[in-house]
């Protein structure tokens, strides 16, 4: 993999963009130079195309993170299915005690358990846009993989909030599309969960206005959509 690139466009923002699509990375994940600014020509060049020309160079824990994505993943065995699902119905089954009129199933597919928490007190668990269920979901997942050799994927879901959430998520990223073909203005969203970056970045992927990308650290990500140049 390329860790230093220069790259041109007729402006630095259209370079860049095209550096992060090369090295297929997030803006925070490079250091950039700008090698000839296009604020600075000279009087005999104003008839030639502008060309800016910018330098990116992978910083280096980025580069870490590169070789540990190309490690070969192990698949998870039924062994560790079973044993991630044990550990899970022994914490519900403890914790439903203490919340009453609440019942869950566990359902496997593939090589993921997902946890459905259904009852009338149920919705009590979702919080402040999914502060409590997502904080549950963390909760179960280092629960459920105690003591399994190969990490098992959990997801949880209560009263469909995912579902409903999913569908709110991708009105809000067309809605944002449309406010920054209009005003050509940047927008920068509140802290998401990886999950919910997902959703805005892939519903607007193929968008011919907007680019996105993340910023900050966890758990104060954020998201950026920006006005796409062509």
């Amino acid at each position: 993999m390329e860790k230093q690139i220069i790259v041109e466009g007729k402006t630095s923002t259209e370079a860049i963009e095209k550096g992060l699509k090369q090295l297929k990375c997030r803006k925070e994940d490079v250091d950039i130079k700008i090698l000839e600014n296009e604020d600075k020509r000279s009087f005999y060049s104003i008839l030639d195309p502008r060309v800016v020309k910018v330098e990116m160079t992978l910083k280096n824990d980025v580069k870490v993170a590169n070789v540990v994505k190309e490690k070969k993943i192990r698949p998870v065995s039924e062994k560790d299915i079973k044993k991630c699902k044990e550990n899970i119905e022994n914490f519900l089954n403890d914790f439903i005690k203490e919340i009453k009129e609440i019942e869950y199933e566990i359902n496997q597919e593939k090589d993921t358990l997902q946890v459905t928490i259904l009852g009338n007190n149920s919705k009590s668990l979702i919080g402040y846009r999914g502060e409590t269920i997502n904080a549950l979901q963390n909760l179960l997942s280092a629960i459920g993989n105690k003591n399994v050799e190969n990490r098992v994927r959990i997801l949880i879901d209560i009263g469909g909030y995912k579902e409903k959430r999913e569908e709110t998520l991708k009105q809000l990223a067309r809605k944002l599309e449309r406010t920054i073909k209009r005003n050509g203005r940047k927008i920068i969203l509140e802290p998401m969960t990886s999950y919910e970056r997902k959703i805005i970045h892939t519903e607007l992927q193929d968008s011919d206005y907007v680019t996105t990308y993340s910023i900050g650290e966890e758990p104060r990500r954020k998201i950026v959509v920006e006005k796409k140049i062509k």
